[in-house]
């Protein structure tokens, strides 16, 4: 079963991308098919992915607007997942969508004909809360959170959880808080220490196991068009993927499990 998971916040600098591209490395590698699709005109877990940018034919805005198929518009990455790629373009997509019917659809739509290639399909998301990350929320079966620990992550959360809520409500009853990633941990600071304390005190095991570290190879990566796992394997930002890779992995088959046994 196709799993789609959303990475957004509204927040920027927090790790999206970052999370995208990696995690997508670190499921690759444990031989899951994997889908990127980039919904940020930034484009930058495109370029992320060693794709150019520049000088596409065509990208998702492609998609989203109905003048290509998903297919037609798909690329493979050196680290072994797909990629819907964005640029610039994307902006006037999401301008041409607000006068389109259906428009919160159209990535679900699109994504239809792709399900049974993949196991899962993320999403990266701009840091807004625009028709762009309404249309991958909507897509979606899980949203997953990076999140730095800092007082003003807190303060974006609540919002990005109403906005889940409301589309829960109205649209996408399937979705779900898939949960909380704490990235650029540094546990020699007293208030990331106070800050994740908190999100486990509220959320429970909402919270990944899993924390991202402040590393420097993490940094260097993108410079580069490569994940963390080509660019430095052996890294602490390596590793800390794959274990997210993991905990994702087991998490999907505890649910899976209890499914079946309903």
């Amino acid at each position: 079963m196709t799993r789609i998971i959303t990475i957004a916040n509204q927040k920027g600098g927090v790790g999206k991308t970052t999370t995208t591209v990696n995690l997508a490395a670190a499921l690759a590698a444990t031989k899951r098919r994997v889908l990127l699709v980039d919904m940020d005109p930034q484009g930058n877990a495109t370029m992320g992915s060693g794709i150019d940018k520049i000088n596409l034919r065509l990208s998702i805005c492609d998609v989203l607007l109905g003048q290509a198929s998903a297919g037609e518009v798909l690329h493979v990455s050196e680290c072994g997942y797909d990629v819907l790629p964005a640029n610039a373009d994307l902006t006037a997509a999401e301008v041409q969508l607000m006068n389109k019917i259906g428009r919160e659809m159209q990535l679900t739509l699109a994504l239809d004909s792709l399900h049974d290639n993949y196991d899962y399909i993320l999403i990266d998301c701009p840091p807004s809360l625009n028709m762009l990350t309404v249309n991958a929320l909507v897509a979606a079966d899980g949203i997953m959170i990076p999140m730095q620990c800092e007082y003003y992550a807190l303060e974006g959360l609540s919002s990005l959880l109403d906005t889940i809520e409301q589309i829960r409500i109205s649209i996408n009853p399937d979705i779900r808080l898939e949960g909380l990633l704490r990235t650029m941990y540094d546990p020699r600071n007293n208030l990331s220490s106070d800050v994740s304390n908190e999100l486990v005190e509220h959320f429970g095991d909402r919270v990944y196991r899993t924390v991202i570290p402040r590393n420097i190879s993490l940094a260097e990566a993108p410079s580069y068009g490569q994940s963390i796992l080509k660019y430095n394997k052996h890294s602490r930002g390596s590793m800390a993927y794959l274990a997210l890779a993991g905990e994702v992995i087991r998490r999907d088959a505890k649910k899976d499990h209890f499914a079946g046994a309903v």
